[in-house]
């Protein structure tokens, strides 16, 4: 290739990639929730002043696109809501230092398409108190609320850059070295029901040592109808309280199949607490009605000759 030629195509080519950029998101003014951050002394700041410290870290992100009440209905700006349900100062095995914890849980939602969407994300933010006085201890609490808010808007953009990415690029992602990565090509797998979330899923349910992740995998395998998993979640009702059963119970009954059914009657017919009993009677009954309602419309409308 001549020189002019191989310089003109070397312009081309980084025109090009000058004229890609990642995607920017529109969002909605920062809501607050809860009641943590009303006269909170280890913070010393106002509501007011973490919401203006989240949408800097949004902004500073280069991801996201402030949009107010007069954007366009066909731009679906997504509505945050950031809760900091505790600050705290704990100390750690091995180091004399105190430090600084914030916890934050942000919702993500956005409406106006086919169906409403809603995505939950948390951080836990901390810092080391460096020095033992009321000033360092608000020092070190409001670095851990700057780590924690830098933390969710990292959150923020992988959770909706997953949802832009195809279900091969998902499965691919699964594979990822960042856990974060994972969990939510897992999740967005998840929601669109593809057969490869289900095993990972069911594996998760298995190793999950805490309620809350064992209910929110719990909830991903209901949304997916995985039937795959009603055998697993039948052995890990076995021992537990019969809270928990009942949620159990439920969550066999949404997915259903022949296993569930046969696992609802049982429990509705020889279970020991009435309460069970009464909990799997109404999830059968669901179960039935629900397959009737899907046999009707399987058959399509009647008409009379």
């Amino acid at each position: 290739m001549k020189p002019v030629l191989l310089l003109a195509s070397c312009v081309v080519l980084l025109l090009g990639a000058c004229r890609w950029q990642a995607p920017r998101y529109p969002v909605a003014p920062v809501e607050l929730s809860g009641a943590t951050l009303r006269d909170n002394a280890l913070l010393g700041l106002a509501p007011e002043g973490v919401a203006t410290l989240f949408t800097a870290a949004l902004k500073d992100s280069g991801r996201f696109e402030q949009k107010g009440a007069e954007a366009p209905r066909e731009e679906r700006p997504w509505r945050l809501t950031l809760d900091v349900p505790f600050t705290r100062e704990v100390l750690k095995d091995g180091d004399p230092r105190s430090f600084a914890e914030v916890g934050a849980n942000l919702i993500l939602e956005r409406f106006g398409g086919r169906l409403p969407q809603r995505y939950e994300l948390v951080g836990l933010g901390e810092a080391p108190v460096e020095e033992d006085s009321p000033a360092g201890r608000q020092e070190a609490m409001r670095t851990a609320l700057a780590n924690v808010l830098r933390q969710v808007t990292e959150s923020t953009v992988m959770q909706l850059t997953a949802l832009d990415r195809t279900d091969e690029e998902l499965v691919l992602d699964l594979k990822a070295t960042d856990s974060r990565v994972r969990e939510f090509s897992l999740r967005t797998l998840a929601e669109r029901q593809h057969p490869a979330a289900a095993p990972l899923l069911i594996d998760r349910l298995k190793e999950a040592t805490d309620a809350e992740t064992v209910r929110r995998t719990m909830g991903s395998l209901v949304e997916m109808k995985a039937r795959v998993a009603v055998p697993v979640l039948i052995d890990l009702a076995r021992g537990r309280d019969l809270g928990f059963v009942q949620e159990i119970v439920f969550a066999v009954g949404e997915i259903g199949g022949p296993e569930a059914e046969a696992y609802l009657y049982t429990m509705a017919q020889g279970h020991d607490a009435p309460t069970v009993q009464a909990a799997a009677q109404q999830a059968l009954d669901t179960l039935y009605a629900s397959r009737k309602h899907s046999s009707a419309e399987a058959r399509g409308p009647s008409r009379a000759d």
